[in-house]
């Protein structure tokens, strides 16, 4: 238990420096819960994009920026009077015991998604998603949402065999071009992969922005390859370029 002479916690400091900032910058008083929203959520996908780099440093820096986030929010509801960080707090550890029974000696060890269905209970499966969520990551959402109902695959062969219908079906729409139907098809293949991706105990977002990582270095090292053979991306044409990729391609993996 925390004694009166203890030096602050972190999230106290964070919260003081918020203060402090109110009380003496006109930018920082002028602030809004609204307001903050845009750098609430550039922080939180600079903060996931250093986990995926694997670069500390960066993670800390950027664990700060969202730390920050968090406090003004805090400080401006303690302001209108709402609620202040102890009720955040309290309501994180009454949540975490409800959803971890097991290890409080309250009740078995329960599914996540199911647990979570139950305290939802008598409000529609997908009511409450974030609406700020990226269409990538809200599709896992809803699958997880429904998941916890029984509305799923049994293993991945499933949600595999429902990519591979989805892809004759845009086979199909792409024939008939031009189709109208062209788009929702992709928008089908797209959610279909995105549960595919889940049932194989992956997350969407993060497999997509892996591969993004992956694809941009690659690529890059396709541009050095081409500098270095005085060749000009704009006028290389397709076969050449796919040469330079698979010569990268070699290269990484050692041939």
């Amino acid at each position: 238990m925390k004694s009166d002479d203890s030096p602050p916690s972190g999230l106290d400091r964070a919260l003081a420096l918020v203060r402090f900032l109110r009380e003496r910058c006109p930018w920082d008083a002028a602030q809004t819960p609204d307001s903050l929203l845009p750098y609430l959520l550039e922080e939180a996908h600079e903060t996931a994009e250093a986990v995926i780099r694997g670069d500390d440093d960066e993670l800390r820096d950027e664990l700060g920026d969202l730390l920050l986030n968090v406090a003004f929010q805090i400080v401006l509801a303690e302001e209108r009077g709402t609620f202040d960080a102890g009720a955040v707090v309290a309501g994180l550890e009454s949540k975490m015991r409800r959803r971890h029974p097991h290890l409080y000696g309250e009740g078995d060890p329960q599914d996540w998604e199911r647990l979570k269905a139950q305290e939802r209970a008598g409000r529609p499966v997908l009511q409450g998603l974030a609406e700020g969520l990226d269409p990538l990551s809200k599709a896992q959402r809803i699958q997880e949402r429904v998941s916890a109902v029984g509305f799923d695959w049994a293993n991945a062969r499933g949600a595999f065999e429902k990519v591979a219908e989805e892809v004759e079906e845009v086979r199909e729409a792409l024939e008939a071009e031009p189709s109208p139907r062209l788009e929702e098809e992709l928008g089908d293949l797209l959610f279909a992969v995105v549960n595919l991706t889940r049932l194989s105990g992956a997350h969407a977002m993060r497999a997509l922005q892996k591969a993004n990582v992956k694809f941009t270095a690659r690529f890059e090292k396709l541009e050095q390859l081409a500098r270095a053979r005085g060749i000009a991306l704009e006028t290389a044409g397709l076969e050449q370029l796919d040469r330079l990729w698979d010569e990268v391609k070699k290269l990484e993996a050692g041939g």
